[in-house]
């Protein structure tokens, strides 16, 4: 557990048994970061803060869904942000966030397999150093909050714009090129659409969080946090809208793909037909022969002559037909 107090002037590092003492100040306010909640974690929220033990509760655990609680003098905040992973699995990484007046205490969520801790804290550690570094002075909790969580979406607009990348590689690869291995073409589509689209319900999940603040904004925040509240809600309805154009731009590809595959798997099984159509007379001319071909002491050049010419006409006025109907 990680504890500042963050002024107009510096901030300072200190150990957790201050929070008690520094909870009490009137200048500055007080900078809390849990990487892994645990037992020990979970006993300072509840004495010295006073949490609610349901908020405590679902820091302790992995929660899916964003939330948004208001209480007398704090907000309880749970986002998520996307994370690749292998094979196209999107990791959620679980921000929990404690908004009060005069502190601001953010918990990261139990992590993935295969997630490194430094991944999760990513954008609180980026904030702190430039705080650190004298490069921004945050004026409240809420202007920190704000940092933090532009950072998340910044991270989404970026990875966002890899994905387009791959989707327009994609795009060309199937429009240019001939199709070499269309299972593995296939998948890779679907992949990306399945990436895209869990981009998309993060988006529009932190979105609605923001956007239930904004309408209990005038209970809770002064004026200045309302604007942090909707320019986060803005931001995250950027990336939505962003998600939606670039799936529905997958889902073109797809679409065309999908069509052309079909109409070549059509047209094929149609020009199967049509050989077994034309094949029909030398089958039943076969079979009339070959069950009578025993009474036959030797063979009747004239006789194969006509039933050869016979065939070769049947077949030449299908195939005539076949071509005015335009089916080959």
């Amino acid at each position: 557990m990680d504890v500042y107090r963050v002024s107009a002037s510096a901030i300072e590092r200190h150990q957790v048994e201050d929070l008690k003492f520094l909870l009490t100040q009137e200048d500055g306010f007080v900078r809390v970061d849990i990487p892994v909640c645990d037992e020990q974690a979970a006993t300072v929220l509840s004495e010295l803060f006073g949490f609610h033990p349901l908020a405590i509760q679902d820091c302790l655990v992995r929660t899916h869904i964003p939330k948004v609680h208001t209480y007398t003098d704090h907000l309880f905040i749970i986002l998520h942000a996307p994370e690749p992973g292998t094979a196209s699995h999107i990791h959620l990484l679980e921000l929990d966030q404690f908004v009060g007046q005069r502190y601001l205490v953010t918990v990261h969520g139990p992590l993935g397999a295969g997630v490194p801790l430094d991944t999760a804290l990513r954008e609180t550690h980026a904030a702190l150093h430039r705080i650190e570094e004298g490069r921004y002075r945050p004026s409240c909790p809420a202007a920190l909050s704000y940092t933090i969580v532009s950072a998340l979406d910044r991270r989404m607009e970026t990875l966002m714009s890899a994905l387009a990348t791959k989707v327009a590689a994609l795009e060309r690869e199937i429009m240019t090129g001939p199709i070499a291995a269309p299972e593995q073409l296939l998948e890779a589509m679907f992949e990306l659409r399945h990436e895209l689209l869990t981009f998309r319900t993060i988006a529009a999940h932190s979105s609605e969080v923001y956007a239930r603040l904004t309408k209990l904004a005038p209970q809770f925040m002064s004026p200045a946090e309302r604007l942090f509240v909707e320019d986060l809600t803005d931001q995250f309805d950027r990336v939505r809208n962003i998600c939606d154009g670039e799936q529905a731009f997958l889902q073109g590809v797809i679409d065309f793909y999908q069509t052309r595959t079909i109409t070549k798997l059509n047209i094929a099984m149609e020009r199967l037909a049509l050989i077994t159509a034309l094949l029909l007379p030398v089958t039943a001319v076969a079979s009339i022969y070959g069950m009578n071909i025993i009474v036959f002491p030797e063979t009747n050049l004239g006789q194969v002559v006509v039933a050869l010419a016979v065939i070769v006409a049947i077949m030449a006025v299908m195939f005539q037909w076949v071509k005015r109907q335009g089916w080959w």
